[in-house]
């Protein structure tokens, strides 16, 4: 039995993954119902998988963010991760974390032959489209803040991805503002002929 893979992302409804602006985190749109979700989501047993860039940009940040970190955070945190790097060399400034040298799709089509437990992915978005185009994404979860940052986006999250069907396994609505929609992806074969 393979292990299930979520790519989990935020977005805002412009497609971007972050911002340049002075929005805050959650685009200052976070309500007690989304971080309630959040953290239940995160209590069941899992291993997060991070590329580099995001491993660093979340080491540096959660190593220096002073004030308590929201509770779905530090359960993110304190899971097992794998860390898909040919640069990194361990040990890694996380509670649990390992690196996994070479490709992503072969690191974790293996992650996936092997693990017990779902495998998660919060960010790494070029390894996502990746993983995506090679059929290993089972599920992508993407949580649409009530913006638009068409000023302020950075990170298209699905710039240059391969083309997909998406089926909606779930959807729900938190806080009265915030989407969060989940999708089997499919790889788009195309009907011209």
């Amino acid at each position: 039995m393979t292990a299930t893979y979520t790519f989990d992302i935020f977005s805002s409804l412009d497609g971007f993954a972050a911002h340049r602006g002075d929005w805050g985190g959650y685009w200052g749109k976070q309500g007690p119902e989304l971080l309630a979700h959040r953290l239940d989501m995160y209590r069941s047993e899992g291993r997060m998988v991070f590329g580099a860039n995001t491993y660093r940009d979340f080491a540096e940040l959660l190593g220096s963010y002073t004030e308590e970190l929201d509770p779905w955070v530090t359960r993110m945190r304190d899971m097992p991760a794998t860390v898909v790097s040919s640069t990194l060399q361990g040990p890694l400034d996380w509670p649990d974390a390992t690196v996994a040298s070479g490709d992503a799709v072969d690191v974790v089509a293996k992650l996936k032959q092997e693990s017990d437990v779902p495998l998660r992915s919060h960010g790494s978005l070029s390894m996502n489209r990746s993983l995506m185009a090679a059929g290993l994404v089972d599920r992508v979860q993407v949580t649409v803040f009530p913006v638009i940052t068409g000023q302020t986006g950075l990170r298209p999250i699905f710039q240059d991805a391969a083309d997909f069907d998406l089926e909606l396994l779930e959807s729900r609505t938190l806080d009265g503002r915030t989407l969060e929609l989940v999708y089997r992806p499919t790889l788009h074969v195309s009907q011209a002929g």
